[in-house]
């Protein structure tokens, strides 16, 4: 592996200009009025993987958007990497924020990016890092270096929870069979700090309306008698939380997994800030459950977060109106043993108990996933720990985090396969916000790093 290096230095300018390519095109996956621009972003995928070298190369049809599948299997008895990624991204709102457009990639340098960082929706959610994997096996390929067999599974619904990656799974359990699944769709502490994801949150989304009289009103004719969807609706957000930001909602603890004082204590040794990680948000504290450090809040503890409320009028200007409806996205992001479908329900069986006889209630479920641990000591994580300290000069730290990927338990329980999460995006690159980006560095760091997992896994498994 060791010409990777000459290998990136002569094509890392056609690297970057192949992703800034593929991140020009708008794939929403949420917004319909986006749907042909994802399905041509699944086209570029594939053709990206037939000119990496892998075969068998298809866009598979679901029941939704496709899984863009392709892979080079040198010889069935070695072992199978199963490489997983998406290709759609978030809606890119509120564009006023955005310093430039979100799908005109521009290259611009920051304070810890001083190599310079592309700046486009997708840059590292998920586009920058699972291309990386595709530049990664291109080298392999090309130099006739692959030691293991390759697949490919790149999806276009992981934005809007998977919902057709179930049924494609089980209708294609032996194309996808596998060793190991691996999965860049995660970050690390710092580029000095080198980390891998040990853990991840579950989630349960769903959405609230509340409804009032059946038109608005004149609040002045019919304010402080008629019901006032908004404000029922805020003072129920209120009341999910209590004075120690501890979620009110009877049962959502009940399956906590306890984490010992001894794992605590290992988790504390992560290289953490707190001054820093304030800065960076530009606030003058932090916020959340009483008795946990930041860390432990944002990786070992379930929360709960309104993503989003509306209702009444908020255009230019006055209009004296009382709603008739009020509405919030909701997510809850849960640990180990929490079982998503039955948080949804307490939550459900809660927040309808809150509403005052005056309005109706109506939650509605988006979608969901469970939480995830990957063990330490599996060879795929010793692997990835041997890459990252080859290539960093330094070894790992195994970090739980706070984001979700709800269907890494889902391929466990189907594809009984484990997953290593070897992420290179940082905190600080604004996914699922305005000026997300993605760092030139860790970009090319991580084709760098790819191709030293394949080769200690292929050796720990011979």
């Amino acid at each position: 592996m060791e010409d990777i290096n000459n290998y990136i230095n002569t094509h890392k300018d056609r690297f970057i200009n192949e992703l800034v390519e593929l991140l020009k095109l708008p794939s929403i996956s949420a917004d319909t009025a986006y749907s042909q621009d994802v399905l041509e972003t699944a086209k570029a995928v594939k053709q990206s993987l037939i000119e990496a070298g892998c075969e068998n190369a298809e866009i598979c049809e679901t029941k939704g958007y496709p899984v863009v599948y392709a892979d080079k299997i040198i010889d069935p008895k070695l072992p199978t990497v199963l490489v997983y990624g998406h290709y759609d991204v978030q809606p890119p709102d509120p564009l006023n924020l955005w310093d430039s457009p979100p799908f005109e990639p521009v290259i611009k340098t920051t304070k810890l990016h001083p190599d310079g960082a592309i700046f486009a929706r997708g840059a590292c959610d998920d586009k920058g890092q699972f291309f990386m994997h595709v530049k990664a096996v291109e080298f392999m390929i090309k130099n006739n270096q692959l030691p293991c067999n390759v697949k490919f599974m790149i999806e276009g619904e992981e934005e809007v929870g998977s919902d057709s990656l179930a049924g494609f799974l089980a209708e294609n359990k032996e194309k996808l069979k596998n060793d190991i699944i691996l999965i860049s769709d995660t970050g690390m502490i710092s580029n000095q700090d080198p980390s891998i994801t040990t853990g991840l949150r579950g989630l349960s989304y769903v959405e609230v309306e509340v409804t009032g009289a059946n038109r608005d009103l004149h609040s002045g004719i019919y304010g402080g008698a008629a019901p006032n969807p908004i404000n029922v609706l805020a003072k129920m957000i209120a009341a999910l939380h209590d004075e120690n930001n501890h979620i009110t909602i009877p049962g959502f603890y009940d399956k906590v997994q306890i984490i010992s004082d001894e794992e605590r204590a290992e988790m504390a040794k992560a290289p953490f800030d707190l001054e820093e990680y304030k800065e960076s948000l530009d606030i003058d504290d932090v916020m959340g459950e009483k008795g946990y450090t930041t860390p432990e809040r944002f990786g070992i503890r379930p929360t709960l977060d309104v993503n989003g409320i509306w209702g009444g009028y908020t255009g230019e200007g006055a209009k004296t109106v009382i709603a008739s409806k009020a509405y919030a996205k909701i997510s809850m992001r849960l640990v180990p043993d929490q079982d998503w479908h039955e948080i949804t329900r307490l939550f459900t069986e809660y927040f309808t108990s809150l509403a005052p006889k005056s309005v109706k209630v109506k939650v509605t479920p988006h979608h969901g996933g469970q939480a995830y641990v990957t063990p330490i000591d599996s060879e795929g994580y010793q692997a990835a720990a041997k890459a990252i300290e080859k290539t960093f000069g330094k070894s790992p730290v195994p970090q739980r985090t706070g984001g979700s990927i709800p269907i890494v338990a889902l391929f466990e329980k189907v594809l009984e396969s484990k997953t290593i999460l070897l992420g290179f995006g940082l905190d600080s690159d604004a996914i699922h916000s305005p000026n997300e980006h993605f760092g030139v560095f860790n970009f090319l760091k991580g084709i760098e790093t790819i191709p030293y997992f394949y080769k200690y896994y292929a050796e720990l498994k011979a």
